[in-house]
């Protein structure tokens, strides 16, 4: 497969970026964030089960770290794996969530459009979380 086309995706949170990582990072805290994963995670060995428009998706999160990471695999009833990079970084006393936005082969402009101001609303959700 040859490299695709990638966008990040990010918000700036005005909460120090340790707490916005606590939150963000813990999976059952996802589906107050992450609309994709609104119907919950349930873990399942060393992955997480949801359930949702796509069918029962497999994820699995990298260890928890000292460097923001919240890396994690998504596999699909197909079989598809999707690597999914999200970042929490330190900016001043806030910090910048990122998500790298791979576009998958196939996917139409208007497709990988729709999935960027996808992620976007849902980095909006958390900073609206964060910041109450």
């Amino acid at each position: 497969m040859s490299t695709m086309s990638a966008k990040i995706v990010h918000v700036s949170i005005g909460r120090p970026w340790r707490e916005v990582y606590g939150f963000a990072g813990r999976p059952e805290n996802m589906p107050l964030w992450a609309s994709g994963l609104a119907s919950g995670l349930e873990l399942d060995g060393d992955d997480w089960v949801a359930k949702g428009i796509l069918g029962t998706v497999r994820v699995r999160f990298t260890p928890r770290n000292d460097f923001g990471v919240i890396d994690h695999t998504v596999t699909l009833d197909t079989g598809l794996q999707v690597y999914n990079a999200l970042r929490v970084v330190p900016n001043g006393d806030g910090c910048e969530v990122m998500f790298t936005l791979l576009r998958l082969p196939a996917m139409t402009d208007e497709q990988f459009a729709a999935d960027a101001a996808h992620v976007l609303k849902d980095l909006n959700t958390l900073k609206a979380l964060m910041e109450r």
